[in-house]
C-alpha cells in the first residue's frame, strides 16, 4: 500500500490549492449532512404525528380506550413535542405566525405553526414609534398620512400584591365622638388571604392539579414565603366559605330527571392497609359523577357536574347518592345500578336504564383489535352507522331528534339486534365476542331507549368527559391523602367543573364569589350559582 503523502505535490501553491478545494468539498458534504439531518428530523416528526393523530382517531371511533391507548397517546404526544422544539432549535428560516394552522388532513404538511389567537378582552398597551415633526432628510414639516400596525403577544408575570388597608379614624370637634369606616369582610376571617389569591390556590390545586408544596415554591419565588400548613388552612377555610353554594348546586343537578353517570378509581391513604392493599398504606376508592347536559337536544337546563367520593366500589354508595333522583339514568352496565331500575310498590320505575352505545361499541373494538374478527368488525361498522345520524341532529331540539330516529336509526338498530342473535349461533358461547353480543341482547330496551325519547343521548360520553380531569389528576397527585381529602376533591371540582360547563373562568368567577359570599343575603344565593352569575360590576 502507497503512503497517503506520496502522491502530494512539491508546489506549495499547488498544496495551497488542493487544501482549499478539500475545505470546499467538506463544507458542501457538511451541508448536505446537515439538510440530510434536517430531512430526517421532519420525516421523523411527520411518522410521530401520523402514529398520534392515529391514536386519536382511533379513540374518537371507538369511544373510551383501555390504559394501554392513553399511555401510548401521552407517550406520542411527549415525544411529539420534544422532536417539534429540537426541529425549532434547527431552523433558521424566518418564522410567518400569518398563516393559519395546516388542515389536519394534509397529513404531509409538518409545519404546526398557526398565528397565536388572542381574546378580545385581552389588554391591549399601545405604543406609538413616532418619526418626530421633521423631515430628517430636508428638515421640513412631517404630517400624518397613515400608521402601519404589528402586535407582540407578552406576558406580565404573576406577582403578589400586599393590600394595606387603612380605615382612617376622625373624631367629631363638636361632640368629640370617634367616627370609623367598618372593617371589610374577608374571605377568611382574620387571615391575609384575599379572593384572587384564594381562588388562584383552588384552581391550582383542584383543576391545574398542582399540588400545595409546588405552590409554595412558586409563591416563594415571587417573594412570598407562605407555609404549606397555611395554604392548607386556606384551602380548608375556602371550601367552608362555598359550601352553601356547592350544596345549591348538588341539589340542583341531582334533581334532574335525566343524568348521566360514571366512576373512576382514586388512590386514597388508609393507615389501616399499611401491610395489604394496594401498596403501604393505600386502598382504592371512587370518585363517581353526575352530569346534567341538555346541550345536545336544546333543553333549558343549565350544565352541571356532580362529584361524589366512595371509599368503595358496593351499591350502597349508588343507591345513597340516587336516593331520590327520578327520571332517566344513562349509565355503562355497572350492577349496582340494578336496584334503581327496579319496579316500585304501586309507583312503577323510579328510574329508567339508557344504555350506553359506546361502552358496547368498546367491546367490540377491543375483540377487533386482538384477532381481526369480520364479525366484531362489521358489529362495528353497524353502530358507526347509528353515530352518523347522531351528529347530524346533535344540538337539535328533542322533536326533531326523535323524528329523525324513528326514521332513520329504528331500523338499523332493530336490524342489530336481529342480526346479534344470529351470530350467537355461529360463534363459541365462551367467547368474549359473544359475551358483547350477549351484554347488547340483555340491556336491549335500555339501548332502545334513545329512539323513543328524544332528550336521551346514544352514549354517556357527558359522564366520561366528566371524569377526565381525575384521570390527568392522578398523574399529578397519585393518591388523596384520606377519605376527607377525596371528599374535598370532588366538592371543589363540582363548582369548578360546573362553573367551566357554563362557559366561565373557574378563577375569575371563585375569586367574585369569595369576596361577596360572606356579604349576601342567604335567600338570594341561587344568584351566584355558575349559570346565574353575573360579576359585581354587572350588577351595581
Amino acid at each position: 500500500m502507497s503512503k497517503p503523502d506520496e502522491n502530494l505535490p512539491d508546489d506549495p501553491a499547488e498544496l495551497r490549492a488542493m487544501i482549499a478545494a478539500l475545505q470546499v468539498e467538506n463544507a458542501r458534504i457538511e451541508a448536505e449532512n446537515a439538510k440530510m439531518s434536517a430531512t430526517l428530523r421532519v420525516h421523523d416528526q411527520l411518522v410521530q404525528a401520523l402514529r398520534l393523530r392515529i391514536a386519536k382517531l382511533q379513540k374518537l371511533a371507538f369511544g373510551k380506550s383501555s390504559e394501554k391507548v392513553e399511555r401510548e397517546i401521552e407517550q406520542l404526544e411527549l415525544a411529539l413535542e420534544d422532536l417539534l422544539v429540537a426541529v425549532a432549535e434547527n431552523d433558521d428560516a424566518p418564522i410567518d405566525e400569518g398563516q393559519d394552522e395546516p388542515s389536519p388532513e394534509a397529513a404531509d404538511a409538518p409545519a404546526l405553526r398557526r398565528r397565536p389567537r388572542v381574546s378580545d378582552t385581552t389588554p391591549r398597551e399601545r405604543r406609538e414609534l413616532d418619526p418626530g415633526t421633521c423631515c430628517p432628510d430636508c428638515g421640513g414639516d412631517l404630517r400624518v398620512v397613515g400608521e402601519d400596525v404589528s402586535e407582540l403577544l407578552d406576558m406580565i408575570a404573576a406577582q403578589m400584591k400586599v393590600i394595606q388597608i387603612a380605615r382612617i379614624k376622625k373624631s367629631c370637634r363638636r361632640c368629640e365622638r370617634i367616627v370609623q369606616e367598618p372593617a371589610p369582610s374577608r374571605p377568611i376571617p382574620g387571615s391575609m388571604a384575599g379572593p384572587n389569591l384564594l381562588a388562584h390556590v383552588l384552581v391550582s390545586k383542584f383543576d391545574d392539579h398542582l399540588p400545595l408544596y409546588r405552590q409554595h415554591e412558586i409563591f416563594a419565588r415571587m417573594g412570598a414565603d407562605i407555609p404549606e400548613s397555611t395554604l392548607v388552612g386556606w384551602c380548608g377555610r375556602a371550601m367552608k366559605a362555598l359550601s352553601p353554594l356547592i350544596e345549591r348546586i348538588e341539589a340542583d343537578i341531582m334533581g334532574s330527571d335525566l343524568l348521566h353517570a360514571d366512576d373512576t378509581p382514586i388512590r386514597v391513604l388508609d393507615r389501616s392497609k399499611k401491610d395489604k392493599g394496594l401498596g403501604k398504606g393505600v386502598k382504592q376508592g371512587r370518585i363517581w359523577a353526575y352530569v346534567r347536559d341538555q346541550r345536545p337536544w336544546a333543553g333549558a337546563a343549565p350544565p352541571g357536574a356532580v362529584y361524589r367520593f366512595a371509599p368503595n366500589w358496593k351499591e350502597e354508595h349508588i343507591l345513597s347518592h340516587l336516593a331520590n333522583a327520578r327520571g332517566i339514568l344513562q349509565a355503562d352496565g355497572y350492577k349496582g345500578y340494578a336496584k334503581l331500575y327496579e319496579p316500585e310498590p304501586n309507583s312503577g320505575r323510579r328510574l329508567r336504564e339508557a344504555a350506553c352505545w359506546a361502552h358496547l361499541r368498546r367491546d367490540f373494538h377491543d375483540f377487533w383489535t386482538s384477532t381481526k374478527s369480520e364479525i366484531a368488525r362489521e358489529a362495528l361498522d353497524r353502530i358507526g352507522k347509528l353515530y352518523d345520524i347522531e351528529r347530524d341532529i346533535n344540538g337539535q331540539p328533542a322533536g326533531v331528534r326523535h323524528a329523525a330516529r324513528q326514521q332513520l336509526s329504528q331500523p338499523k338498530v332493530t336490524a342489530f339486534f336481529a342480526w346479534s342473535e344470529q351470530q350467537l349461533l355461529r360463534i363459541p358461547g365462551k367467547s368474549d365476542l359473544a359475551k358483547a353480543f350477549r351484554y347488547g341482547l340483555s340491556r336491549q330496551e335500555a339501548f332502545s331507549l334513545f329512539l323513543t325519547d328524544g332528550r336521551v343521548a346514544i352514549d354517556n360520553n357527558p359522564a366520561e368527559r366528566a371524569l377526565r380531569p381525575i384521570g390527568i389528576g392522578r398523574k399529578n397527585w397519585l393518591f388523596a391523602g384520606a377519605d376527607t381529602g377525596a371528599e374535598t376533591l370532588a366538592r371543589a371540582m363540582t363548582i369548578i367543573e360546573t362553573a367551566k360547563l357554563n362557559g366561565l373562568d373557574p378563577q375569575a368567577y371563585l375569586a367574585d364569589i369569595l369576596d361577596r359570599i360572606h356579604d349576601h343575603k342567604i335567600n338570594r344565593l341561587d344568584e351566584l350559582l355558575p349559570w346565574n352569575w353575573a360579576p359585581l360590576a354587572s350588577t351595581t
